[in-house]
C-alpha cells in the first residue's frame, strides 16, 4: 500500500532521548552473542527506540523464522520479501544465546509465515521447547503472529508452555485496512481469547498515533479485557521511513497516563503506557511483579 507523503510533526522533548550503544558492557555482550549465534533480534529489524536501554541492560528480544515478513504493515520497519527456508539449527541457537546470556526472562517473536502451511507454528514451537529445554529457571515470554487464527497453530505454542502469550492488536478496528490490510481486528481477539482459555497470562499492545481517537483507544482496551487479557502494552508510533503510514501526532505523556488509569481500572493486572513503550518493554519486571503479587516469587 502506499501512503501519501505529508509532513512530518516536529519531535516534541519527551520523545528525545539519546540512545547509549557503547562497545563495552552489556550492550556489546549482547550484540557479541547474537552475531555470534548468527541470530536476528526485532530490536534491530523493527528499529525499536529502546534498543540502547534493553541492550545496555543485557536483554534482547529474539525475531525468528527468518528477517522477512510475508505481510506489509503500515507501521513495521520490517522488510517485506519471499522469505527463506526455516534453518533447523535456529532453535538450538536460540536457546544457547539466552544461556550464554544468562537471561531471567527471554522473550521470542517472529516474522509472518503466511507461505507455511502451518505459519511456522511447528518451528516456534520447537524454539520454545529447546529454550525451555536448556534454561529451565528462565521464563520465556513470546509476542506470535496470528497464525491465521487456527486453532490447531495455536495448540503447538501451548504445548510449548511459555509463561506469557503475546499478541498485538496494533491498532484500532477502524485502521486495520489502511494499516494492517493483511490482518483482522476479530481474529487478533480471537488469538488472546483463546491463549488466555488455556490458562495462560495473554498480552496485547497498541501503538498510538496513526489517527485513531481516544475512545476507539479504551474500546480495544475493553476488548482485550473480554477477551482475557491481562498485560497490555501502550506506546507511541514511530515513522521508520516516508513510504510508512504517515505520522498523524505525538500523544503526550498525560494521556498515556490517563489510558494507564483507564485500563487498570478495567482490571489488567499490569500495563505499560508511554511514548517509548513497546512490546517487550520491561517485560521481565512486570513478570516478576505479577508473581510477586501473587505470592508465586519471594521479593
Amino acid at each position: 500500500m502506499r501512503y501519501p507523503q505529508t509532513e512530518r510533526p516536529p519531535l516534541p522533548d519527551w520523545m528525545k532521548v539519546r540512545l547509549k550503544m557503547g562497545t563495552d558492557g552489556a550492550a556489546s555482550a549482547v550484540r557479541t552473542v547474537v552475531a555470534g549465534k548468527k541470530l536476528v533480534t526485532v530490536c534491530e529489524e523493527a528499529s525499536c527506540p529502546n534498543l540502547g536501554h534493553c541492550w545496555g541492560h543485557g536483554t534482547a528480544t529474539f525475531m525468528v523464522m527468518g528477517d522477512r515478513c510475508t505481510r506489509r504493515c503500515g507501521f513495521c520497519d520490517i522488510r517485506t520479501a519471499k522469505p527463506q527456508a526455516l534453518d533447523a539449527g535456529e532453535p538450538l541457537r536460540v536457546a544457547e544465546a539466552i544461556r550464554d546470556m544468562g537471561l531471567k526472562h527471554a522473550v521470542i517473536t517472529s516474522v509472518d509465515r503466511d507461505d507455511l502451511a502451518d505459519c511456522g507454528s511447528r518451528h516456534f514451537a520447537d524454539v520454545i521447547l529447546k529454550a525451555r529445554e536448556l534454561n529451565p529457571d528462565t521464563t520465556i515470554e513470546v509476542l506470535i503472529p496470528d497464525f491465521k487464527g487456527l486453532g490447531e497453530n495455536l495448540e503447538r505454542i501451548f504445548q510449548a508452555r511459555p509463561a506469557i502469550i503475546n499478541h498485538n492488536v496494533e491498532t484500532v478496528p477502524s485502521l486495520y485496512k489502511s494499516i494492517c490490510p493483511q490482518s483482522n481486528y476479530s481474529v487478533s481477539l480471537s488469538v488472546i481469547e483463546q491463549s488466555a482459555s488455556r490458562g495462560f497470562l495473554a498480552k496485547s499492545g497498541i501503538i498510538l498515533g496513526l489517527g485513531e481517537s481516544i475512545p476507539e483507544v479504551e474500546q480495544v482496551l475493553r476488548d482485550l479485557r473480554s477477551a482475557g487479557a491481562t498485560l497490555a502494552t501502550i506506546g507511541q508510533y514511530l515513522q521508520p521511513s516516508p513510504a510508512h503510514a504517515p505520522l498523524k501526532g505525538f500523544i503526550p505523556p498525560e494521556v498515556f497516563t490517563e489510558l494507564y488509569e483507564f485500563g487498570m481500572s478495567l482490571g489488567f493486572l499490569h500495563i505499560e503506557s508511554g511514548p517509548l513503550v513497546r512490546s517487550s518493554y520491561h517485560a521481565g519486571e512486570a513478570l516478576d511483579r505479577i508473581l510477586t503479587q501473587h505470592g508465586k516469587r519471594e521479593t
